[in-house]
């Protein structure tokens, strides 16, 4: 497969041309494209099935233009292995972009491995956007331990822009120093036979951390969802919410375990969690409008995972 194949499905062509753009392409185990920019340094090494990656933002550099990361398999039945090692120093700033694109899975294996360390006062967005196949062929399992020091800011965002979800099973944990901020979210939406499987924690150590997990899921036929979020708070001033929404359709199955655990007098912590069927009153405002009742659904999930 050509490189334009993996850009065409990530719709990244503007990144791929521009001088003043980090990327780094991939497909299965092979770098196909690489281009760094001042001060980002990003090293590749093929390993069995996949690649190994070091990434280091050197202190107080700040990348202006998202940084994209393209994970292709164009094959029909393969494994990719990425393991990412993430070096953010202090004060600096990042936001990456990280296409998975698997449009021709049938029986394709995604396994992501990642240690990310964000230093003093610097901030990282990591917001994963995934194109799958309409077969449902694929496994996806990424899983990071996260650490932030003092100051620093996390925010990362999982979604699947099209095709089906497939076999997915996310992992993540960060524990966050003191006066740093965590912001975790998972958006799928599941059909079929598709697994979902959602872990997110966090451990608010740091004295003044705060930290927020958000799952939305919509699951339908005969697809199943367990989300599993786990904050805990161990340090003065530690203030969490962890909120998970899921709505069911069909003979569709959705759970959701909110673990929320405080150790210390004056930390807070906050949850919420629904499941169940789409909003009566919203589907019945939607069909007064003229949608029928297929398309009221589709607009109220739309709405839930946008």
């Amino acid at each position: 497969m050509s490189i334009e194949d993996i850009i065409n499905a990530a719709n990244i062509h503007q990144a791929i041309h521009d001088k003043d753009t980090a990327r780094l392409v991939i497909d299965r185990d092979k770098v196909l494209d690489s281009h760094e920019i001042e001060g980002l340094k990003v090293k590749t090494r093929q390993i069995k099935d996949g690649v190994d990656i070091d990434i280091r933002l050197a202190r107080d550099t700040i990348v202006e233009k998202p940084v994209h990361l393209c994970f292709g398999v164009t094959h029909k039945q393969a494994v990719q292995r990425i393991i990412m090692n993430v070096d953010i120093e202090d004060n600096s700033r990042i936001t990456i972009f990280s296409h998975c694109v698997f449009p021709n899975a049938e029986d394709v294996k995604h396994i992501m491995d990642g240690t990310i360390r964000v230093g003093k006062n610097a901030r990282y967005s990591y917001l994963e956007k995934h194109i799958h196949s309409e077969q449902g062929g694929i496994t996806v399992i990424p899983k990071a331990k996260i650490n932030l020091e003092q100051g620093a800011r996390l925010k990362t965002e999982f979604e699947l822009l099209r095709g089906r979800v497939g076999n997915i099973d996310i992992d993540y944990e960060t524990t966050c120093g003191p006066d740093s901020v965590m912001e975790m979210t998972a958006k799928i939406d599941g059909k079929g036979d598709d697994v979902i499987k959602i872990r997110e924690a966090g451990n608010l150590i740091g004295e003044n951390s705060r930290g927020v997990l958000t799952s939305k899921v919509a699951v339908r036929d005969r697809a199943t969802a367990e989300v599993y979020n786990k904050l805990v708070a161990t340090a003065a001033y530690a203030r969490g919410h962890v909120d998970c929404k899921e709505i069911i359709q069909g003979e569709a199955k959705a759970s959701a375990i909110p673990i929320v655990k405080v150790e210390h007098p004056k930390a807070h912590i906050t949850h919420e969690a629904s499941i169940g069927s789409v909003d009566s009153k919203q589907l019945q405002t939607l069909m007064s409008r003229g949608l029928d009742e297929d398309k009221a659904v589709e607009l109220i999930i739309e709405g839930l995972l946008s």
